[in-house]
């Protein structure tokens, strides 16, 4: 893939979504550090069901550890796993407080240290915590880097050498992001929503989901139920709202998909709508009259 149109690509998915977020409700980095530990091999919405009970409770080392194995364990049930993720935490937690005074540290060998963390979470946690430079790679970045050319590699770590190697400086911060929540809502495993991606005709993907064949992906950005909100936050700091009382204020913290994913899905949706020349495109921006719900199952 040539610079131009790997640059090309991050300059689109920044257009839809330009400031990216994680959909884990978290409102501290030892919170953000517990949650992303819990979301392997689970689903974003399960961890934050979770933690919605657990983090009101105890959200700090030394809290976490007077709970223990066995009181932790009701609180995170919801998530898979979840006797090892109890002992892990407990682990974490107690070298927390007694190799770092009580403070998520800010290196990689110390994070991945850590019982339960391992290459990704770390990367999650320097990226976002502390600003650094880092591409954790999970399975919907593997596979679009993979699909559209951007870092093609058998192994994680060969895709996430690649990206750090060859992704802009101005997008590499949010680049995560951005490659997460278009493999989670657009580049789907089974069948991605090609005619409906905003990066489709940058995309070196050979086999193309053609139009016809659209109405049977189960990409959220083709079967999508109610409004699309814009973009609220971004990563968590002072004076901010952050993910977990964004998700507050909606009334309940594990309230389904992040406004940031909704924000990318609905930038490639006005975008392929234009390029296509679809008539009849609504959007409910802009204090555009609110429509009823359309019914799962249904094309936008």
């Amino acid at each position: 893939m040539t610079p131009a149109r790997r640059r090309a690509i991050f300059r689109r998915l920044q257009e839809a979504n330009p400031h990216p977020t994680t959909e884990l409700l978290n409102d501290s980095p030892f919170e953000l550090l517990v949650a992303v530990m819990l979301s392997a091999h689970t689903t974003d919405k399960s961890v934050n069901a979770a933690t919605g009970k657990l983090f009101p409770v105890a959200n700090t080392p030394a809290a976490i550890v007077k709970l223990g194995v066995e009181g932790v364990k009701p609180y995170i049930k919801t998530v898979g796993l979840y006797n090892t993720k109890a002992q892990n935490l407990i682990g974490l937690a107690q070298q927390i407080v007694d190799e770092h005074g009580g403070e998520v540290p800010n290196n990689r060998e110390d994070l991945e240290a850590l019982p339960g963390v391992g290459r990704k979470t770390a990367s999650i946690i320097l990226n976002m915590v502390f600003g650094q430079n880092e591409i954790a790679v999970d399975t919907h970045i593997f596979r679009v880097a993979n699909r559209t050319g951007l870092a093609p590699g058998k192994t994680p770590r060969e895709v996430e050498d690649g990206l750090v190697a060859t992704t802009p400086k101005e997008y590499i911060k949010d680049a995560h992001h951005w490659l997460l929540l278009h493999g989670r809502y657009v580049c789907v495993a089974r069948l991605p929503a090609c005619p409906r991606c905003i990066i489709a005709d940058l995309c070196e993907y050979p086999d193309k989901t053609p139009a016809k064949k659209l109405e049977k992906s189960d990409a959220p950005v083709v079967r999508k139920v109610g409004p699309r909100p814009h973009t609220e936050t971004r990563v968590p700091g002072e004076g901010e709202p952050t993910p977990r009382s964004r998700g507050a204020n909606r009334k309940g913290r594990g309230v389904g998909k992040s406004a940031s994913a909704r924000a990318t899905a609905a930038g490639g949706i006005r975008r392929a709508a234009n390029a296509g020349g679809k008539a009849g495109a609504k959007s409910t921006a802009g204090g555009a009259r609110k429509r009823k719900p359309r019914p799962v199952g249904k094309l936008i």
